[in-house]
């Protein structure tokens, strides 16, 4: 059979152009983080030829799904309290910042959580390990009433397996983060059937099988995705109204349907009003509750107010909202704590400055905490309040959840 020149010359371009799909990447021949193709595009060289010693380049199928996390689309929103500053703080003032997509726990870290961490480091870590990882279950008596039962009962009885641990510190919190980082990921690597060498104890991230580390979420992730805005947009870049609380409205009761009526989050009502009355309890709870209790608000995420209140990895400074960069912001340590035109003044006359005589709690070693607890009365249940305690303490009112980048990804 013959064929003319230009037939000729349409067979070999189309076989060049197939081979450039199957070379050097996915469609129209560019390379992607899924199909990045055999050579590489910057010096031809072969991929994963491991005779020759070629760069490897793994497998990828996306970031895998790390558990009891949803998907928080970022984007731009005012953050601060829209609240009435009742306390006269004035340390959170609206500001625009933007906040890029990332992923947090739907629901707060439960007891039965916190057990299986104790059950591992028991088995695989230092005694020293294992007790300073035990919650001060302490926080639960008071001189003046009787909540001695919670003491025993309420981190280990199977009852209360999945209401939120309390008890634990900030560093504790952070503490089981990374644990808990490790122990994903050693289940995902023996998911994908390979043995991966590790170097100091970390499953190499080029891999492609691993999840980020999870982490405390900063103050402005907190409170984005505690608004939870994306439910508020009407056309194209456009939102109907800001949120006071993490649902609509301006009251705390359900207005619609066989609930009507009953407290959309668990919180103190007012001064000794912590569930209402027998027979039409209002929030069904005195202390914390299931932490499935409630509705979640957009982005599916439950109890963003009540229940308890949650750890932030940001350190508290009044100011902050004026220091913050407006991308991305966090507060990480005394940066700017120094007064302007006094050479090594600090702003602050806390303890770190002058141990025999400070008037200030502020260090670098106050950590904010955000949302309303059970023990808590409405105002602080609004995304935007913040409060601090020391990094090292505890309460039965504070817990946590955790949160991770969305890694390889722009918004």
């Amino acid at each position: 059979m013959k064929y003319s020149f230009k037939v000729l010359l349409f067979l070999a371009g189309g076989s060049l152009a197939l081979s450039g799909c199957s070379l050097f990447g996915g469609g129209g021949g560019r390379p992607t983080a899924e199909n990045p193709g055999q050579l590489s595009t910057a010096t031809g060289l072969a991929y994963n030829n491991e005779d020759e010693g070629g760069f490897m380049v793994n497998p990828f199928e996306g970031q895998p799904q790390a558990p009891n996390t949803v998907f928080v689309e970022g984007g731009r929103a005012v953050m601060g309290s829209f609240e009435e500053d009742v306390m006269s703080y004035r340390d959170n003032i609206e500001r625009t910042v933007s906040v890029a997509s990332f992923f947090m726990d739907e629901t707060e870290i439960a007891n039965i959580h916190w057990l299986e961490y104790l059950h591992y480091l028991a088995k695989d870590s230092t005694q020293e390990a294992y007790q300073a990882a035990l919650p001060d279950t302490m926080v639960w008596r008071s001189k003046l009433a009787f909540n001695d039962p919670y003491v025993d009962h309420y981190l280990r009885y199977p009852g209360f397996r999945y209401y939120p641990v309390v008890g634990v510190s900030w560093n504790q919190a952070n503490a089981f983060a990374i644990w808990r980082t490790r122990a994903v990921n050693v289940g995902l690597a023996q998911e994908a059937g390979e043995e991966y060498a590790e170097t100091d104890g970390r499953i190499p991230l080029e891999s492609g099988i691993v999840i980020p580390n999870y982490r405390l979420p900063t103050e402005a992730e907190w409170e984005y995705a505690a608004q939870a805005l994306i439910g508020t947009q009407w056309l194209e870049e456009m939102q109907t109204h800001q949120r006071l609380y993490p649902w609509d409205g301006h009251a705390v009761r359900n207005p619609y349907g066989k609930n009507m009526g009953f407290m959309l989050a668990n919180f103190k009502r007012g001064r000794g009003d912590y569930a209402g009355i027998a027979g039409r309890l209002n929030d069904g709870a005195l202390i914390t509750s299931y932490i499935y209790e409630f509705p979640p608000n957009d982005y599916g995420l439950y109890n963003m107010a009540g229940n308890v209140s949650e750890w932030v990895q940001d350190v508290y400074r009044p100011l902050s909202f004026q220091d913050f960069d407006d991308l991305n912001p966090i507060r990480r340590d005394g940066f700017l704590d120094r007064a302007s035109g006094q050479g090594s003044d600090n702003l602050y006359n806390n303890e770190e400055r002058n141990p025999g005589d400070f008037t200030s709690l502020i260090t670098d070693n106050a950590r904010v905490y955000k949302g309303g607890s059970w023990k808590d009365v409405a105002y602080w249940m609004s995304p935007g309040t913040r409060r601090y305690l020391d990094q090292d303490s505890a309460t039965a009112t504070i817990g946590f959840r955790c949160a991770m980048i969305r890694a390889g990804s722009n918004f």
